[in-house]
């Protein structure tokens, strides 16, 4: 063996006990420490969690079922079990002994899955004959409240974070919260009097009912109860001095809004007939609250939509898609909120529009926008139906895409500086002395151009099955009001969990290298396409000077002519093999160094960082 081998060998085993040394040191001197160098600190709770688990006030116990036996042969499942472990721990180390967690392997048959059973946790079966996999967490307090996670699904890890803070702070909180619904329309059951028949409630009060504590406030209404969690505004239409000032200084005050305007809202009367004269909508409008606070809703302006348009019934029942009625899909919903991910399908019935105004003091992040085949379309004009396809020939996109749901948040001034406007009777005003010229902490505001979007006809099929309402939704509209409240009615901790995005860090450098190869390819190829070109050319010259009776005849400099460019044509075949030969060289280069760098260097560095906490440690003690 030659003394370079040998030092060679002699080298790797120098490399492999410092990594074991460095293995030690890390064990030793950095227990209990971690370390997040990752860019967007994907391993790093949001404040808004930690402030949530301080807050926990008695004990809250998690258990995540999942099937460890039976996914033995599934990795993907296994890792993002493994990263759930680590998340619940992370929870449980900073929740100051609040919060007990504790994994179980739900075996079939056994005790463990009947539990799993009754907590509601849902169970897959991800092959023919395959035992159930369980993957959720059911949590519970000390008053016996119970909360599931029904299947952690890891293509929504982007709110793994979320959905277990919001699990923890819903065990916390032992009163279901309250929604204020202010709306003319008619949301909830009552009595029809045109048709002297009980009118059923939106589908969407229905469900708000089953999930939170739903209170009608009155039309006209000059106060709102602190106690509301969430004030949801539905078609605010004439409204008042009071009630407007009652709804600012509500958000000034911190509370959260959820608000529907809309500038034609079929929902506030027949819905228009393409081709028949006859009404549309009635509007909405809050910029007198809105515009203070950065924002607007131009009133008049529908958005029609050549992308998004729905499909309906024209002249001689022929289909045709109708520009104002949307059904948006993925590519204006945004996927990095939680209240719009995993929704595919949003339909909007005339929306209009949110401007942002200049010196904004609000940030306004777009949930749902049209595409850029979209432009304006005068209200006025949609009064009385048009015919959709002279509408959809008239029409030209901006180019442009509009915002049509947003959530806004910051501080924002009231839009009453001076105080409460006077009571119209008396001319006598409100009493200010708890009036707030401006938002006392950070706004928390969802604002949605539509009024449509709620009613049953756009988003879900009710059928009666032997006196039984069954409903099946074709489209996300329910799901989006639901998520929207579920989020506000968080704390401002949990509005301000962060969504884990999943995060790709690529490799800089073999992407230029990548961009240069493709880049020299294209040369290349582009004087390949140009020779062809000319040869072609040449080639139908040569066509229509047949001889011989249709026999080509070249001559001796046509000969050499077409021997060049074969020639030539090879040669730069070589040569784009030789370029592919360079990229692959270049990037296996790079692998290599990245390799000693990420076995080696690595640990050295871990090592020495070792080694100096421990100095500082025996340097303390001594």
């Amino acid at each position: 063996m030659s003394a370079r081998e040998n030092r060679g060998r002699f080298g790797l085993l120098v490399l492999a006990a410092l990594f074991i040394v460095a293995v030690i040191l890390a064990n030793a001197a950095l227990r209990g420490v971690r370390l997040d160098l990752t860019e967007n600190r994907l391993y790093t709770l949001s404040e808004g969690t930690y402030a949530i688990l301080e807050d926990i006030p008695e004990t809250i116990n998690l258990y995540f079922f999942f099937s460890e036996r039976a996914t033995a042969d599934i990795p993907q499942l296994r890792t993002y079990a493994g990263r759930v472990r680590e998340m619940l721990e992370e929870f449980e180390q900073n929740s100051d002994g609040r919060l007990a967690i504790r994994v179980i392997d739900p075996l079939p048959f056994s005790e463990e899955e009947d539990r799993a059973s009754e907590f509601g946790l849902q169970s897959v079966e991800l092959a023919m004959g395959a035992d159930p996999v369980f993957m959720g967490i059911a949590g519970t307090n000390s008053i016996g409240d119970q909360e599931i996670i029904s299947f952690l699904d890891p293509t929504n890890e982007t709110f793994l974070e979320y959905e277990l803070a919001k699990l923890v702070q819903t065990l916390s909180v032992v009163d279901r919260p309250v929604i204020g619904l202010l709306t003319p329309l008619e949301m909830t059951a009552g009595f029809n009097q045109a048709t002297q028949q009980l009118r059923q409630p939106w589908v969407i009060t229905q469900q708000v009912q089953q999930l939170f504590e739903l209170r009608t406030l009155p039309a006209g209404t000059d106060s709102i109860d602190s106690d509301i969690d969430v004030l949801m505004v539905v078609h605010p239409k004439d409204l008042g001095d009071a009630t407007l000032y009652a709804i600012d200084q509500f958000v000034m005050r911190g509370g959260r809004a959820l608000l529907f305007v809309d500038p034609y809202a079929q929902a506030d009367s027949q819905p228009p007939v393409p081709g028949m004269s006859q009404p549309g909508g009635g509007a909405s409008d809050l910029n007198r609250l809105l515009e203070p606070w950065g924002v607007s809703i131009p009133p008049g302006v529908v958005i029609g939509d050549d992308r998004f348009a729905l499909t309906v019934t024209g002249f001689g029942n022929r289909p045709v898609r109708y520009l104002p009625l949307l059904g948006v899909d993925e590519g204006g919903i945004d996927p990095e909120d939680v209240i719009t991910a995993g929704i595919s399908n949003l339909n909007l019935g005339f929306p209009g529009h949110i401007e942002t105004l200049e010196d904004a003091s609000l940030t306004v992040t777009p949930l749902v926008q049209s595409s850029d085949l979209a432009g304006p379309l005068a209200a006025e004009e949609l009064a009385f139906a048009q015919d959709p396809e002279t509408l959809r020939a008239s029409f030209t996109p901006t180019g442009e895409t509009y915002v049509l749901a947003a959530r806004l948040q910051g501080e924002a001034p009231s839009a009453f500086p001076d105080g409460p406007p006077p009571v119209p009777e008396t001319g006598a005003t409100v009493d200010s002395s708890r009036h707030l010229a401006k938002s006392d902490g950070p706004v928390n505001v969802v604002l949605v151009a539509d009024t449509d979007i709620l009613t049953d006809r756009l988003w879900v099929r009710i059928n009666n099955l032997f006196g039984q309402q069954l409903t099946s939704a074709f489209a996300g509209n329910g799901d989006f009001a639901i998520n929207a409240l579920d989020n506000l009615t968080g704390s401002n901790d949990l509005i301000n969990v962060r969504g884990r995005a999943t995060y790709t860090r690529p490799f800089s450098r073999v992407q230029d290298l990548r961009r240069d190869a493709e880049a020299r390819f294209r040369i290349t190829e582009q004087q390949l396409t140009q020779e062809l070109t000319s040869l072609e050319a040449k080639l139908a010259e040569l066509q229509a000077q047949r001889q011989d009776g249709g026999n080509l005849l070249l001559s001796a400099e046509q000969e050499a002519e077409l021997n060049r460019f074969q020639e030539e044509r090879l040669r730069i075949r070589k040569e784009l093999r030789q370029v592919q030969r360079d990229l692959d060289q270049s990037i296996e280069d790079l692998g290599m160094r990245l390799k000693v760098i990420n076995i080696f260097l690595v640990p050295v560095l871990i090592a020495v960082l070792g080694l100096v906490l421990l100095t500082v440690q025996r340097k303390r003690r001594s």
